[in-house]
C-alpha cells in the first residue's frame, strides 16, 4: 500500500514557476514508477508526466515538454514537478499517481493540489 499527498500548488501569474511535491508513504517507494496528471473544470484527466522508479528515464506530454521537469529522490520517498513558464492553460489540479509495473494502470492516486495561473 502507498499513500501519495501532494503539495506545493497555489496561484502564479502567467510565466511564472511552481514546484509541486508528492511525498509518498512506505519503504517500497524506489520500486514504483510515478506519474503526474492534472485535470482542468470540465475536461478528462490528462498525462502530463512520468518518471521510471530509478529515475533514469522520464516522459512529458506535448503540452508541457520543454517547461516542465519531473524528477524524484527516492531517498526522501519523493517526486516533484518543476512547472516554468506557466500558462493560463495549465489551471487544473495536479495528481500524481503511482504503479508497480510499467504499461499497467496507476495503482495509487493521491488528492490533488490545485494550480491557477492567472493572465
Amino acid at each position: 500500500q502507498v499513500q501519495l499527498v501532494e503539495s506545493g500548488g497555489g496561484l502564479v501569474q502567467a510565466g511564472g514557476s511552481l514546484r509541486l511535491s508528492c511525498a509518498a508513504s512506505g519503504r517500497t517507494f524506489s520500486s514504483y514508477a510515478m506519474g503526474w496528471f492534472r485535470q482542468a473544470p470540465g475536461k478528462e484527466r490528462e498525462f502530463v508526466a512520468r518518471i521510471s522508479s530509478g529515475g533514469a528515464y522520464t516522459y512529458y506530454a506535448d503540452s508541457v515538454k520543454g517547461r516542465f521537469t519531473i524528477s524524484r529522490d527516492n531517498a526522501k520517498n519523493t517526486v516533484y514537478l518543476q512547472m516554468n513558464s506557466l500558462k493560463p492553460e495549465d489551471t487544473a489540479v495536479y495528481y500524481c499517481a503511482a504503479r508497480g509495473i510499467v504499461g499497467t494502470a496507476y495503482d495509487y492516486w493521491g488528492q490533488g493540489t490545485q494550480v491557477t495561473v492567472s493572465s
